[in-house]
């Protein structure tokens, strides 16, 4: 495909590009455990009135952002070149790191800087993401994709949790270094590949859609905005579902995004290409990318919150060595990513990607079985047998899923088809953050406040005052939760505390009676968000079961030595789809337009 080049060059794109998406999704997620160190060096106090926003926006900033451009910058890279659009995103990302890591503000100036810079991070991180795949898929066959888009694939979901460990280590030693450490990483991937990388692929020169960016932008901002807001309380209300400006964001957004369904339809070339959906493979893998991001991407939260917030603290772990412990103690999932990702999407480039996305997400659906019988003081060894379940049913979809959405697309459309994947995938990690705390408030909000009640007058604080407390929202019980933080002795201020006996106010403000307090609204909470999980999880199943045996558009001709299907037409330059019987599209163009039902020129084989 890329003789000029050498045999080599695969590979270089190959490693860069996962290098890219690996610093940019652990980027994502580093915040998590490093918060409750930000929080403190920023001296801002997580629980004050407001302050959850600065929390919220922290962690979903850089996600909103990334779901919202990648298309657009696939789009970018279709039109001006997929290398000079993903060379212009480590640059971003680096000038960002830099200035995230020397922030010298502190209060609210500081946390507000911090959002700025994320975002402008997050666009860095979204021109990496959108093209690393196109990149890749330009560079390697067709019958070598599975293996270079697993190893991909993994490396971007492994660096998820990656962040975590990261995090864990360097913040305490010093917040700043959470940011520093991705400058030296990113800065040789931005001179690495300036040097190296090479535009293979071909490109697809048409104007720019503005009403179609405008649209699609906007209605999934106020829909991710509106989602942001709802899980925080309003006025006597838990969370903030029927505040106006909620229901105006959602309801908004949606119409708007309505709006933009109807001018794709109409503009000559449209940003989000509604084609593409007519090419069954690629429909139903971003149907079951959705829907398996929806299952897994709040899982990462509750985790984090099981361990940080109640398991570690009552098993002798102070509150400061919680963030660093509850990333090692998730190192299992990871595994599990890394063993399966690789060996599922070398397997898919010969088997198709059907059997292997199917039954990872059944597989990933019967770990969180496995979690939701787990009692909230568990066994380690056993929930680690979960956690690395769960990480191979994941590994096991996503490489052969993802490989499967990029062969079905034709070489003008992969930088965009890219795109519209990954805004699936990130859609889905706001919304799954989004449905699983509210969830896990719902549950929170029925038992807390008798526990509080009952556990605060148990040890002397008295009954007016422990109702006060009982009032505190759930959102900032799991916030604090979260950062791993016991705010008892916060909420009940340095007075009344005096007051209570010296043994009592030792055990309300230590490391026992906060996560045992909360273990059992929590775990009303973790029924319902894992029911969720495990439904989320077997609806991608059947969606990938959906998308037909194995299916790739097929711009070049049959690799050597991969017979036809008699009566199959020689391949003349013209683009076709190369597909299994059971995987043509159901409807739709031909295959020189889309990868459609075949027609002229299309090429079938009669299995993988």
């Amino acid at each position: 495909m890329n003789e000029t080049l050498g045999p080599r060059y695969k590979w270089v794109a190959l490693s860069n590009t996962t290098l890219g998406v690996l610093i940019a999704t652990i980027n994502s997620s580093i915040l998590l455990i490093a918060l409750p160190d930000i929080f403190r060096g920023l001296h801002v106090n997580p629980l004050a009135p407001g302050n959850s926003s600065y929390l919220l926006w922290l962690i979903m900033g850089y996600l909103v952002v990334t779901a919202v451009l990648v298309v657009s910058f696939g789009r970018l890279g279709d039109m001006f070149g997929r290398v000079k659009m993903y060379n212009l995103g480590f640059l971003v990302f680096t000038v960002s790191s830099v200035l995230l890591s020397v922030t010298w503000m502190t209060g609210d100036a500081g946390a507000l800087w911090l959002i700025v810079m994320r975002i402008f991070q997050g666009v860095g991180g979204a021109l990496l993401m959108a093209n690393s795949s196109a990149i890749i898929t330009d560079a390697f066959p067709a019958d070598q994709r599975g293996l270079a888009l697993g190893l991909n694939m993994v490396a971007g979901i492994a660096g998820s949790f990656i962040g975590l460990v990261i995090g864990g280590v360097l913040a305490p030693v010093e917040w700043h270094l959470v940011f520093l450490v991705s400058v030296p990483v990113s800065l040789f991937g931005t001179i690495w590949a300036y040097l190296k990388l090479r535009d293979t692929g071909v490109r697809h020169d048409a104007g720019m859609d503005w009403w179609g960016n405008a649209t699609f932008g906007i209605g999934l901002v106020a829909i991710l905005v509106g989602i942001t807001y709802g899980i925080q309380p309003y006025g006597d209300h838990v969370m903030g579902w029927t505040n106006p400006m909620v229901l105006a964001a959602l309801i908004g957004g949606a119409l708007v995004l309505v709006a933009f369904c109807v001018i794709e339809t109409r503009v000559a070339h449209p940003m989000f290409n509604l084609e593409l959906f007519k090419i069954r493979a690629f429909s139903a893998g971003n149907v079951a990318s959705l829907l398996s991001g929806l299952g897994r991407g709040g899982l990462m939260f509750i985790l984090i919150i099981w361990l940080q917030g109640i398991w570690l603290p009552e098993h002798g772990y102070s509150f400061e060595e919680t963030p660093l412990w509850a990333g090692i103690f998730m190192l299992p999932m990871t595994v599990g990513f890394l063993i399966a990702g690789p060996t599922s999407g070398w397997l898919s480039d010969r088997f198709g990607a059907r059997p292997f996305a199917t039954g990872g997400m059944i597989i990933a659906a019967g770990s969180f079985v496995w979690l939701l019988l787990l009692p909230v003081q568990f066994d380690y060894l056993t929930f680690a047998g979960a956690l690395l379940v769960g990480g191979l049913g994941m590994g096991l979809f996503a490489s052969p899923n993802r490989t499967g959405i990029m062969n079905s697309l034709p070489a003008t459309r992969r930088g965009v088809g890219s795109g519209m994947s990954t805004t699936f995938q990130n859609s889905a990690m706001v919304l799954s953050i989004g449905i699983f705390f509210s969830l896990m408030i719902t549950g929170l909000a029925g038992g807390l406040p008798h526990a509080m009640v009952t556990g605060l007058t148990a040890h002397g604080v008295s009954a007016a005052q422990a109702h006060q407390l009982a009032a505190l929202p759930p959102v900032a019980v799991l916030f604090a939760s979260l950062l791993g933080y016991n705010p008892i002795g916060t909420l009940l201020g340095p007075a009344a505390l005096h007051q209570l006996p010296t043994a009592d106010a030792a055990y309300l403000t230590g490391r026992g009676f906060f996560p045992s307090l909360i273990s059992g609204p929590f775990h009303d909470g973790l029924v319902v968000a894992f029911a969720f999980a495990i439904a989320a999880c077997l609806i991608a199943a059947w969606a990938s079961w959906l998308r037909g045996g194995k299916y790739i558009y097929q711009d070049d001709p049959v690799p050597a030595g991969r017979a036809l299907a008699p009566g199959s037409p020689t391949p003349t330059g013209v683009p076709s789809a190369r597909t299994s019987e059971a995987s043509a599209p159901t409807a739709g163009p031909s295959a020189s337009t889309v990868g459609g039902a075949a027609g002229p020129g299309a090429e079938r084989s009669a299995g993988p």
